[in-house]
């Protein structure tokens, strides 16, 4: 697969879909994260922003995941 550079998640736009590659967040956030599905791997589509960007939604594992914006700028994925 030839899959283009990691970039922070947050600067993606609406209706890209992409794969998460890694995390840069303290082990709180990361753990909150894994919890709710989001792993190394998952692949995911952007869904949209909130009127001032933040938060931005994704769609993953069939469902809909709100992230601050300052959590997605430290999720690194590629885009598909």
């Amino acid at each position: 697969m030839n899959e283009g550079n990691p970039e922070a998640l947050s600067t993606l736009p609406i209706g890209l879909r992409g794969r998460v590659v890694s995390f840069d967040l303290p082990p709180e956030q990361r753990q909150r994260l894994l919890e709710m599905g989001l792993t190394v791997g998952i692949e995911f589509q952007v869904i949209r922003y909130a009127p001032l960007g933040d938060p931005l939604e994704i769609k993953v594992r069939g469902y809909n995941l709100s992230l601050r914006k300052s959590d997605a700028a430290r999720i690194q994925v590629v885009r598909l």
